[in-house]
């Protein structure tokens, strides 16, 4: 069983759209989707810095068109897809859920909610990596911080305020370490709900249709069916926190066997190599990677 994911936020790299260019019609399908969400993508995923594709507004639109060009490249039918946090729009879209095109307007309007939400309240992100996960929780409880992304593996990512992070770096669980991530606020807590409500907005007008492939929730890791269960799935997951452990529960009880990240990949294979032992996988980083990917395909 071959699984297609999509990652998340924070997964971008300065120039990583550089050498996909020289595909045949993928400049003029990054073209096209640059209207769509009012950014130059072209310009934003080969010529941007680190801070400039950081910025919230820049990343989600960046990345799931990324996302999106990579499968269009690969031409891979998946037997199941899943995405992390705004990867589930590329998936959802890859799945008929949604056009690319309404994809990557809700996601325009997501980011720049999100954005502008972070700005209201000095908050981040803090990976942690190992430790009894039971402690880990607890700890984050303790300091009033949420743990936006349970991603297994032994990851965990707590978000909340700068203060609250800060007591938490001081006051650590055991045997675990703690890396501050380089993102704009605390996405999947409480502090991005605004940005709810103006997504929930947004999709008024779209109707979803139901998957055409089987699809997994960032929610509680199963399968979706419902093309409009899924939508208030993606409005909500907004401020609520990214269940990737569960995802990959589904995956390992679903019998994958096979899974290829696309661009830019390297973040989800690797949560894969350590929690999906035997999946064979397949990160696409570069176009040399297509050929290994293909192989996965048949």
């Amino acid at each position: 069983m071959l699984v297609l994911v999509a990652p998340g936020q924070g997964a971008q790299t300065p120039g990583f759209l550089t050498p996909w260019l020289e595909l045949p019609g993928l400049a003029d399908r990054l073209t096209a989707w640059s209207e769509v969400v009012g950014l130059d993508l072209i310009t934003y995923g080969t010529k941007a810095d680190a801070d400039e594709i950081r910025d919230t507004a820049v990343a989600q639109p960046l990345l799931v068109a990324a996302a999106l060009a990579a499968a269009e490249a690969l031409g891979a039918t998946p037997d199941l897809l899943a995405g992390h946090s705004v990867g589930e729009f590329a998936t959802a879209a890859l799945a008929g859920v949604l056009t690319p095109e309404q994809a990557l307007t809700l996601v325009r309007e997501r980011a720049q909610a999100m954005a502008k939400a972070a700005a209201v309240t000095e908050t981040g992100m803090t990976a942690v990596l190992g430790g009894v996960e039971a402690e880990v929780l607890a700890a984050i409880d303790k300091h009033g911080l949420t743990p936006a992304n349970v991603n297994g593996a032994g990851q965990i990512v707590a978000g909340g305020t700068l203060e609250q992070l800060a007591a938490f770096k001081a006051d650590a669980p055991a045997r675990a370490r703690l890396i501050a991530l380089s993102v704009a606020g605390a996405f999947h807590t409480e502090h991005m709900a605004p940005a709810v409500e103006h997504l929930r907005t947004a999709a008024e007008g779209i109707a979803p249709a139901d998957p055409r492939v089987k699809l997994l929730s960032n929610a509680d890791g199963q399968v979706v069916t419902d093309g409009a269960l899924l939508m208030r799935r993606l409005i909500d997951q907004v401020s609520n926190p990214v269940r990737w452990d569960r995802c990959m529960a589904t995956m390992a009880d679903l019998g994958v066997t096979r899974m290829i990240e696309l661009l830019p990949g390297g973040t989800l294979t690797g949560l894969a190599k350590r929690g999906l032992r035997g999946v064979q996988t397949v990160a696409l980083k570069t176009p040399d990677d297509l050929d290994a990917a293909r192989e996965l395909t048949k």
